[in-house]
């Protein structure tokens, strides 16, 4: 069963042939992986972890920030900034299982709670859930709006490095907002900016919009409130504490985390390879990854490609099952201290080949 089964709603399994593995699967489909009995409790759904997660992340935050007002003003709000940063990258983790429908089990109080998540932190859920059901439906292709983020490494160190510093600085931060109010970055491969908000059912388009709407709303009230309830202080604080956060310390763990999973990969044309999954645990590079990078065990995302209706919390049950199986021999599963050699890697010259005719 598909997350989003509506007709221009539905996030499809990669069904593209899987590298040859050990277990002898070359010609076998995504899907055929795992059987229907070994499928079905992986895409259960647990209200009561979805709502541990959320209140992991929720209760990280408050603590930061008390932190910080308990410090203020004093350098170590810094602190409070960079924690309440990566928390708010875990708020946009959970905000995408939302878009995938696996938060919770009733669909209304599913994309409440992602659209609120959403609001708190800018972007538009429903929105995001459009772009996303392409990405998913069209990895590595034109239609993919994401290729602009992660496609064409390794680009250079010095790239790389410009891009993070870039974004650490709050430069490329609208750049983010426009992805997730329906307008993805120009694609440099293609010379195509995507436009995918008509690439779907009239009542997610509707949803959508509607959300937008939402998000803006809340983004104007917010800083209002503030100021209303604890002055010229209130309104200082809720800037340093939750939009700073936002638009510096968030964006290259954004950046960074969807390379990671998509960038430098070694062949485009099977779900094993066009997708990286990096260990969690194994070594401290792996362990602060999981930390700054990976929260709600984000980091099986070649996993998440292949079986989308799977929510975060069943993913490292999924990739055992799938490794005990042989299904992963060959596939894009790295520490991550490797990945982040391939992606920082010199630029990869290509030489384009024209033919006679």
């Amino acid at each position: 069963m598909e997350s989003g089964d509506r007709q221009g709603e539905e996030f499809r399994t990669d069904l593209r042939p899987l590298a040859r593995s050990a277990a002898g699967s070359g010609n076998a489909s995504a899907r055929r992986i795992l059987s229907a009995a070994e499928l079905a409790p992986l895409t259960e759904l647990s209200d009561l972890r979805s709502l541990a997660a959320v209140a992991q992340t929720a209760g990280v935050i408050g603590l930061a920030i008390a932190f910080g007002v308990w410090a203020w003003p004093s350098p170590w709000v810094v602190l409070s900034i960079a924690v309440v940063g990566v928390q708010q990258h875990g708020l946009f983790i959970l905000a995408h299982e939302a878009a995938h429908y696996r938060l919770f089990r009733q669909r209304a109080v599913n994309d409440a709670v992602g659209r609120a998540i959403g609001m708190a932190g800018a972007i538009s859920m429903c929105t995001y859930r459009v772009i996303h059901r392409l990405h998913h439906n069209n990895l590595y292709t034109d239609e993919d709006p994401d290729t602009a983020i992660h496609g064409g490494y390794p680009r250079g160190t010095a790239y790389l490095w410009k891009k993070l510093a870039q974004d650490a600085i709050g430069w490329n931060a609208w750049k983010t907002f426009a992805y997730f109010f329906g307008a993805p970055a120009l694609n440099e491969e293609t010379q195509r900016a995507a436009r995918p908000l008509d690439d779907t059912s009239p009542q997610l388009r509707r949803s959508a919009r509607i959300d937008r709407w939402f998000v803006v709303a809340f983004q104007v009230l917010a800083p209002l409130a503030c100021l209303a309830l604890g002055g010229w202080l209130g309104l200082a604080q809720y800037a340093t504490f939750w939009l700073v956060p936002m638009v510096t310390t968030l964006q290259p763990i954004l950046r960074l985390r969807a390379i990671c999973e998509h960038g430098a990969v070694s062949d485009f044309s099977s779900p094993l390879t066009a997708a990286r999954s990096n260990r969690s645990g194994g070594g401290a590079v792996n362990v602060l990854g999981r930390v700054l990078l990976f929260p709600h065990h984000v980091n099986y995302h070649l996993e998440h490609h292949l079986y989308p209706a799977v929510p975060h919390y069943r993913l490292p049950r999924l990739h055992r099952l799938l490794a005990e199986k042989g299904a992963l021999d060959g596939a894009e599963v790295r520490d991550l201290r490797e990945t982040l050699g391939l992606i920082f890697a010199p630029r990869v010259v290509r030489v384009v080949r024209h033919e006679l005719a």
